[in-house]
């Protein structure tokens, strides 16, 4: 596990060569730190997975109250590298952006050229390069969320950093990881990596225009897929031809509906709570 595999030996900075570091956001960062394995016991190197898996819980934690407390609708894609994420990612924006707000965080070891093609479609968009580092973190998006500050009620697309080990176990604070499984990449990926594909909430196929050409059987992947994941929702998709593209879309639109509509509640109770108050007030 990257926990004690000493993977994030060098900086990790944000796009325009800024380093992460401490802030005064509403929780207090202090990064994760990667040990190294030799000479590390088993019982220590379990420890130090507690306490940094901890550590990071409590910065999502932090996250996840930022988007709740504004209606934000948060999403951290994951897939090994070469699945297609980044083109399904511009496709659902493209289809999307006429009548949402939407932000991105990408993430990648180096370069900016994905959040440059996201850039692209006309929204904003963060780069992190994590370095030698192998995923995301609640700390990074933290300051990511500093810096792009999405709107009420808007769409926040997370782009993890392409790999179906890691970014398994740190939650960012997103509302749903969504796996993206190509079908180029064989029907038993579910089964060689199932914490990933449990974690998820949902898993779309993608590059299915390609099933004519290859020998992969969907039904046997979607049901690796499952036998990992019972409740894994899952939509076969192609981002180049658009194919079950309107599916997903919807399901993204109802869950950014249903955390609107949290959210107002929410509002609805603070302001009745207040209005109480001011009675009580109003009666001494």
């Amino acid at each position: 596990m990257c926990t004690v595999c000493g993977c994030a030996s060098g900086e990790t900075t944000i796009e325009g060569g800024m380093p992460v570091h401490s802030h005064d956001h509403a929780h207090e960062h202090g990064g994760h730190a990667h040990a190294h394995a030799p000479g590390i016991g088993a019982a220590r190197m379990v420890q130090i997975e507690q306490d940094i898996l901890s550590r990071n819980d409590a910065y999502a934690q932090a996250n996840r109250q930022h988007f709740d407390e504004r209606g934000i609708f948060a999403l951290n894609l994951v897939s090994s590298p070469g699945s297609g994420k980044t083109t399904l990612l511009c496709k659902t924006i493209e289809a999307l952006k006429a009548r949402l707000a939407i932000a991105v965080v990408e993430g990648d070891q180096q370069t900016a050229n994905d959040a440059e093609r996201i850039r692209a479609t006309g929204v904003p968009a963060l780069q992190i390069n994590t370095g030698k580092g192998c995923h995301l973190d609640a700390h990074m998006v933290g300051h990511a969320v500093e810096h792009l500050r999405p709107a009420e009620g808007s769409l926040f697309f997370i782009e993890n950093v392409g790999n179906l080990v890691c970014p398994a176990a740190f939650n960012l604070g997103e509302h749903h990881k969504v796996v993206i499984f190509s079908v180029t990449e064989g029907e038993d990926k579910p089964l060689k990596y199932p914490d990933m594909f449990a974690a998820a909430d949902v898993m779309l196929l993608n590059k299915c225009d390609l099933l004519p050409y290859l020998e992969f059987d969907a039904d046997l992947a979607e049901a690796n897929a499952r036998r990992v994941n019972p409740d894994l929702t899952i939509f076969r998709v192609s981002a180049t031809r658009g194919d079950g593209l309107a599916a997903w879309l919807r399901w993204i639109e109802a869950g950014l509906e249903t955390q609107r509509a949290r959210h107002a509640e929410t509002v609805d109770q603070l302001k009745a709570r207040i209005a109480a108050l001011e009675r009580q007030l109003a009666e001494r």
